[in-house]
């Protein structure tokens, strides 16, 4: 199995090193000749192109920025698409847009190629380490083709689906993990304005049931909103008083709190529709009516203690 790599910066560089001492032959391009060096000396082989390092190999893995570079490595003059063999499997890891990866998908579909998005989590860290999570759309039987490539660089592989839902889970997933830096940053500086430390309070937060055991995605929403089934493990009303303790601690020190703010506001809307007896969960199908989507899992039905 052949295997090329285009794209060598941060996160490409590491990803491809771990190819290389996983024993399998691997072709390098990147824009800078000079972030290939490490892996020449290691045993790669430089490529002038996108399309020289597509046509020499049977696995094509694509790591850059953004939808604006992958899209021109893919289809621009000399990209990889050109270079494609009938059967590869054309791997994106851009953090891309569905719409980019679908659109370089047909093209790969018109050369009798294969293509996944399988975009990664883990930061530099996790390439160093060769422990990356991908989330990977496209066929499993491609994916199944990749799996040795992927394993040399990877903690664990996720299929979400058909082309373009890799795409997609990642840009909510980075939404979730940015969205809960700021919240948390919010609620710390609140901490620390009314008197604990920030050593205090990370060390606390680390030893809560939310940090520590992510009890929110692992517990409480497999069994109240994934289920349909709002009966209260922590009734709205509490949680509401409990935003509103947050609220008047805000205004006492000063502090600006526009997340927790948005947040009280979707509680009072819950509690406004005469909720507060069910499970503090249950706020969150106001989202779901918004969009018009329902967060269920597997077969499950809307449950008993739905309103």
């Amino acid at each position: 199995m052949n295997v090329g790599f285009i794209g060598l910066g941060n996160m490409g560089g590491p990803m491809a090193s771990w190819v290389i001492k996983a024993g399998l032959p691997l072709v390098v391009h990147d824009i800078r000749e000079e972030a290939a060096s490490p892996l020449l000396e290691q045993g790669a082989v430089w490529a002038n192109s996108p399309a020289e390092a597509a046509s020499q190999s049977d696995i094509v893995c694509v790591c850059v920025p953004g939808p604006p570079e992958m899209e021109a490595v893919s289809l621009g003059p000399n990209g990889a698409v050109e270079g494609l063999n009938p059967g590869a499997v054309f791997i994106d890891h851009t953090t891309n847009s569905p719409e980019t990866v679908r659109a370089v998908g047909e093209a790969v579909r018109q050369r009798g190629a294969h293509m996944l998005d399988a975009p990664l989590d883990g930061g530099r860290e996790g390439a160093l380490a060769g422990e990356i999570t991908l989330f990977v759309g496209g066929g499993q039987e491609a994916m199944e083709r990749a799996r040795p490539v992927f394993e040399s660089y990877t903690k664990s592989v996720v299929w979400v689906g058909e082309l373009g839902a890799g795409a997609v889970t990642k840009i909510v997933h980075n939404a979730l993990a940015m969205g809960i830096d700021l919240l948390l940053a919010e609620c710390m500086t609140l901490g620390v304005k009314a008197g604990v430390s920030t050593t205090r309070l990370v060390e606390a937060f680390s030893q809560g049931c939310i940090v520590n055991e992510n009890m929110t995605f692992t517990k409480r929403l497999p069994q109240t909103l994934f289920k349909g089934d709002f009966t209260a493990r922590f009734a709205l009303k509490l949680a509401h008083k409990d935003f509103g303790l947050a609220g008047e601690l805000s205004t006492r020190h000063g502090v600006p709190t526009r997340i927790i703010d948005l947040c009280q506001a979707e509680l009072l809307e819950a509690m406004n529709r005469g909720w507060g007896d069910y499970d503090r969960t249950i706020s969150s199908t106001l989202q779901e009516e918004r969009s018009q989507v329902q967060l269920r899992t597997g077969d499950s039905e809307p449950g008993v203690g739905d309103p």
